[in-house]
């Protein structure tokens, strides 16, 4: 049997002007995970730069400009066909604050830190966004 490969993941965690940070709801149309909660962000394709992914897939998925402000939190969990390295990175927005979703989330909230635990996230990825909100 073959090894597992890995990918790179990267999350945004957004602050707004009241510290809160923005949640996005995976939408029923995804092929896993629909209606789990998570930090906008995605896969860092082959060859790109992590803050470069970072800063595509927040716009991708909510039209948001954002500045990245250091290390939020990290994780390491398997899926069926491939193991992930998440990186989450604590961002600032740039400009405007209107979310615009892409097709693959379906609703959004700003949430205080202390309300992170109240949503339902992937397996993987619950035990490290508790954590993080325990901290901040």
């Amino acid at each position: 049997m073959g090894k597992t490969p890995w990918g790179l993941t990267v999350r945004a965690v957004i602050f707004d002007g009241q510290g809160r940070c923005l949640l996005v709801r995976r939408s029923k149309q995804n092929k896993s995970f629909g209606g789990m909660w998570e930090w906008p962000g995605g896969k860092v394709d082959s060859g790109e730069d992590f803050a470069a992914a970072l800063h595509r897939e927040v716009a991708e998925e909510t039209g948001l400009a954002v500045e990245l402000a250091g290390l939020a939190c990290s994780a390491g969990y398997d899926l069926p066909k491939i193991k992930v390295a998440l990186l989450c990175l604590e961002a600032r927005l740039v400009g405007s604050d209107e979310v615009k979703l892409s097709d693959e989330h379906d609703a959004f909230e700003w949430v205080s830190p202390i309300d992170i635990p109240r949503y339902e996230y992937m397996p993987g990825v619950t035990p490290m966004m508790l954590e993080y909100a325990k901290k901040r």
